[in-house]
């Protein structure tokens, strides 16, 4: 593992951090800056795992100096923490708190929070004793893949003492709090020469009386477990199975784990590839994960899915109910085997390893199930490695569940009640600017994961961007790419919840004298590219067996013709009764199928001179004309999004039209 402290860098973070944050001295500024050269490294930390520290001297607010422990706070992630992420505590309180026998986690918790200089600031780490109760200035903490491989052994302490000497010394595996920071303490005054400790099946802790010293010791250690792990023989993979299609399979695997929604992350690497191609893949995969911080993550095991025949939601259905029957006995045994009493969460797999396709992330958000999906890479990451040299060995399952249901282990996933279309996947076309623009906000907000597309690339990443949403430019009017499009959702997330079918345009003429031309593209983009977006999304739909919606934008001109718009109306009204016909032939799979028929919003569709011409024949001006309404008030496209919003979350609705316009009589619905 390459080193990467440089020293000028080093000195620009001192410069940089002390002059941007009051009462950062150079102290904090270097384990800032050592601390971002461990997280950016996935292979020795992911996701907010990990924890550094250093003891420096602070002032009270009585302006008294004061000897403190800085120490990495509760929701940073060390690639990108900053000053802030580091709590000071009164260290020599803390250390105090050796002497006691015992004390509980909320006694440690307490302990921990009232011993902070600034009452506002995150809580420090599960770990903080341990990092108050060894005397180093400087202290790392990782769960480096390399070092886990070596440690998740049953020979570990053999195999450890041959890869280190007697420059780490080992600490028996015990569950993260008061006792452990006590044993560590213990262990290292027993060899106080040892660069660091080693925590079987946990991970690694160096330290230093210099944050370069303490960084350099740590990667020297996971560089010499890399090189005694390169030297074992990693056994030849006869592949059994032949490649699937995961476009087919994960929306027959998403209907299979609902009714809760939940998105994919898929990851097919051929490190993956052959770890779930492996003849031995239920044997290794199935021993539980390589640290017992992960299974908050990515529960006990991943759920191993047939792919040698093709995709059926029947035994798709009897395997996810195997599963949940197997975790929920689990859960019962380990509550009987500790005699407590916990509400058990909920049984459904964080992993699936899918042969011939690779693994797969499962979450109830895209940032959860890349979680889930990271975390098992690196954990085949570490098996594969450890099994070139030994036998990869996890915890007992009764340590696993003492993680699994650690309060202060489940306080990292916070208690936040999740936005209610947490987990609905929602494409939406037109989605560059107005109408679709807005609608994708308005989902958005409401945590839906997102697959936007439009023919302006431009103003679409934009929009992306700012969501963080899938895209992919499309022209609506080519039915193979529509379809593509749909797919690329499905590859994205895993499937499909349901489609603001927006994408549109306003051509004028005389309808007796329209060019052919210009009367065919009108039907093209404002009818049959509505057609092929809603086909293709019905496979998906009935694919899951979840139902979903599909919700056209109409416009009012399907009931209410303008004049000049000919090719426009007629090609609406054909859309209204596209969206009747998803309706009747949608409701026995619970697809709903509705319009809303929007009127004089300010989308752009409309050059400004159409405007100003139509406004003027009424005797207005442009204000005046997109006010001209029963309501006396401007339509906004907010206004239109929050209609394909109440359509949505509308399970009993289908076959309805919504009108959006400020009251128009002639366009109402009869």
């Amino acid at each position: 593992m390459d080193r990467a402290w440089s020293p000028s860098d080093a000195e620009a973070a001192v410069a940089h951090y002390t002059a941007t944050y009051p009462g950062c001295g150079r102290d904090l500024a270097l384990r800032v800056y050592s601390s971002r050269l461990l997280g950016r490294q996935a292979d020795l930390v992911l996701h907010g795992g990990g924890n550094t520290s250093v003891k420096t001297e602070m002032r009270d607010d009585l302006g008294q100096p004061l000897e403190v422990l800085c120490v990495k706070g509760s929701g940073w992630d060390l690639k990108s923490i900053e000053p802030p992420g580091f709590p000071a505590l009164r260290l020599s309180s803390l250390q105090a708190l050796r002497v006691r026998e015992q004390l509980s986690d909320e006694q440690m918790v307490n302990a921990a929070r009232i011993r902070m200089l600034d009452a506002s600031a995150p809580n420090p780490s599960v770990e903080t004793l341990l990092h108050a109760f060894l005397p180093h200035k400087f202290i790392d903490h990782s769960h480096a893949d390399a070092v886990l491989a070596t440690v998740d052994q049953p020979e570990a302490e053999a195999m450890s003492r041959e890869i280190h000497g007697d420059k780490l010394a080992l600490v028996p595996y015990i569950m993260p709090g008061f006792a452990l920071a006590k044993l560590a303490a213990e262990v290292y005054e027993q060899h106080p020469a040892c660069e660091g400790l080693l925590l079987l099946q946990h991970g690694l802790f160096t330290f230093g009386e210099t944050a370069q010293q303490s960084y350099e010791r740590h990667i020297a250690a996971v560089t010499r477990c890399e090189e005694f792990l390169a030297r074992g023989r990693r056994r030849a993979i006869t592949a059994v199975s032949v490649p699937a299609n995961y476009r087919e399979w994960a929306p027959v695997l998403r209907g299979a784990l609902g009714p809760t929604p939940y998105v994919f992350a898929v990851r097919n690497a051929p490190a993956i590839r052959a770890f779930v191609d492996d003849p031995e893949l239920k044997s290794v995969a199935t021993r539980g994960p390589v640290t017992p911080d992960h299974v908050i993550r990515t529960k006990q095991k991943p759920l191993i899915v047939d792919t040698s025949c093709p995709p059926s939601r029947e035994r798709l259905d009897q395997s996810v109910a195997a599963y949940r029957r197997t975790y929920k006995d689990y859960v019962a045994a380990m509550q009987a085997a500790r005699g407590v009493q916990k509400t058990p969460l909920d049984p459904d797999p964080r992993v699936l390893l899918l042969p011939g396709i690779g693994l797969v992330g499962v979450g109830r958000t895209p940032k959860a199930a890349r979680v889930a999906a990271d975390l098992y890479e690196h954990t085949i990451s570490v098996i594969t490695q450890a099994e070139a040299v030994g036998r990869y060995q996890a915890l007992p399952d009764l340590d696993i569940f003492d993680m699994e249901y650690w309060s202060l282990e489940q306080a990292k996933l916070g208690k936040k009640a999740l936005p209610e279309f947490a987990g609905k996947v929602v494409y939406i076309s037109g989605a560059a600017r107005g109408i679709g623009a807005a609608t994708a906000r308005a989902f958005a907000r409401r945590g839906a994961s997102l697959f936007l597309v439009d023919r302006d690339g431009d103003a679409l990443h934009k929009v992306a961007s700012e969501l963080h949403a899938g895209w992919a430019v499309v022209d609506m009017c080519d039915r193979q790419a529509v379809a593509e499009s749909v797919e690329q959702t499905v590859e994205l997330f895993g499937g499909l919840d349901g489609v603001i079918s927006n994408a549109g345009t306003a051509p004028q003429s005389p309808i007796d004298s329209c060019p052919e031309e210009v009367f065919r593209h009108s039907l093209d983009i404002n009818l049959v590219s509505h057609q092929n977006l809603a086909a293709a999304s019905m496979r998906v739909f009935k694919a899951q067996g979840l139902g979903g919606f599909l919700l056209f934008n109409v416009s009012k001109a399907a009931l209410n013709p303008g004049k000049g718009f000919g090719p426009y109306a007629v090609a609406k009204a054909g859309l209204l009764a596209l969206t009747k016909q998803y309706a009747l032939e949608g409701g026995p799979h619970n697809v709903r199928a509705s319009a809303v028929n929007a009127d004089r919003v300010r989308t752009g569709l409309l050059p400004p001179e159409v405007v100003a011409t139509r406004a003027q024949a009424r005797g207005l001006d442009a204000d005046a004309y997109f006010c001209s309404n029963l309501l006396a008030r401007e339509v906004l496209a907010d206004d239109v999004a929050e209609a394909f919003v109440f359509l949505a979350r509308a399970p009993s609705t289908t076959g309805a039209v919504i009108t959006v316009d400020g009251g128009n009589v002639a366009a109402a619905v009869r």
